[in-house]
């Protein structure tokens, strides 16, 4: 390992993440000209429409959870326990992550349920693992 692999899963998520925001800036655009809602009411977080709300949702659940992720992944990094386990570890969370915003977009409840259950088990064994590590380094 080159001792970078822990933050290509950062990345990976923060690409996720812009592209959450980009796809908002696109849908608020639409529902603007459209006429269903005039910009000042994103302005002033008045009624959004189902369509751009959705996804400031799926934006702002990935500012909840993956919070934790963060920390953790800089912990892991620092303390040198970014092996093959906490990276794989951390594909999966960020692979859940995309999962469970895909199914936030298209309403799929409960794949959205499931995959945020896989990231967050997923997660909980990232602590275990930084856990056992520091406990018998």
């Amino acid at each position: 390992m080159t001792g970078f692999e822990m933050f290509w899963p950062l990345m990976a998520h923060a690409f996720l993440v812009f592209c959450l925001y980009a796809l908002l800036v696109v849908r608020r655009a639409a529902v603007v000209r459209s006429g269903k809602v005039e910009r000042i009411a994103f302005r002033e977080n008045l009624a959004e429409p189902e369509e751009s709300r959705v996804v400031n949702r799926a934006i702002a659940n990935q500012f909840e959870l993956p919070v934790l992720f963060y920390a953790l992944s800089v912990l892991l990094f620092i303390t040198e326990a970014d092996n093959i386990v906490a990276v794989v570890l951390a594909w999966i969370f960020v692979a859940a992550r995309y999962v469970q915003a895909a199914m936030q977009l298209t309403g799929n409840l409960p794949l959205r349920r499931l995959f945020f259950m896989i990231g967050f088990v997923t997660l909980f064994l990232m602590w275990l693992w930084l856990v056992v590590w520091m406990a018998t380094s």
